[in-house]
């Protein structure tokens, strides 16, 4: 999937809930880098109050570069039951297993994205329907103009949340292990990653279709390309 793009060398803002505070060389201030890892994926993790119980939920969404909409109709009762309740949304994409020398050292390549905020449920027709075409084409690129699209009863029955990105922290972690030239070096034992590679399979038909039935390109052509 293609990034939405920020402006060349925009920062994040650093707030006293994003600043970087363990691990400090592995975050990043880089707008561009949490487009991308938004970018990679469709699936992120909302944290979120629901009577009284915290609640990681998962669920898809889509980012616009400015707003990220996502499903949520468990999390959506809460927070119209309170309204100005903060959530925390994110995204991971694990790369591979550092494998160190010692267990102490051991880690994982990984990207990674947490945004905080205060979502909004979207009851515009107008916004709902873009932010659904947003969600849909993160996840498949193409299906909105393939598919049959909501109609008005099915929009209502869709609980859909924006969530600014004003306010979002990012994470990485790259290369090999950080003990090559420490002390455990002189035991002779290897080292080094262990990629993680996922990647879309050919598609499976739907058992009801007909024999000779074919997936359009823009399912089809995802055969054997990286999933993140």
């Amino acid at each position: 999937m293609t990034a939405p793009r920020s402006a060349p060398g925009s920062s994040l803002p650093v707030t006293e809930r994003t600043r970087h505070r363990r691990l400090r060389e592995q975050g990043s201030l880089d707008r561009a880098e949490l487009d991308a890892v938004l970018a990679a994926g469709f699936v992120c993790h909302l944290g979120v109050t629901v009577d009284g119980t915290v609640m990681v939920v998962p669920t898809v969404y889509g980012s616009d570069g400015s707003t990220l909409y996502f499903h949520g109709s468990v999390a959506s009762r809460s927070l119209v039951a309170s309204p100005g309740a903060t959530v925390c949304v994110t995204v991971t994409h694990v790369d591979g297993l550092v494998l160190a020398r010692s267990v102490f050292e051991h880690g994982v390549n990984y990207r990674s994205a947490m945004v905080y905020g205060v979502p909004r449920l979207v009851t515009d027709e107008a916004e709902k329907r873009a932010g659904l075409r947003c969600l849909t084409e993160q996840s498949a690129p193409g299906q909105w103009d393939y598919a049959r699209r909501p109609n008005r009863k099915e929009l209502a029955a869709t609980a859909l949340l924006a969530l600014s990105l004003d306010e979002a922290s990012v994470k990485l972690r790259t290369g090999a292990p950080d003990d090559g030239e420490g002390p455990d070096a002189e035991l002779g034992l290897w080292a080094g990653v262990l990629p993680l590679r996922t990647e879309w399979g050919t598609p499976e038909p739907d058992p009801l279709l007909a024999a000779d039935a074919v997936p359009p390109a823009h399912i089809g052509d995802r055969a054997g390309r990286p999933a993140s």
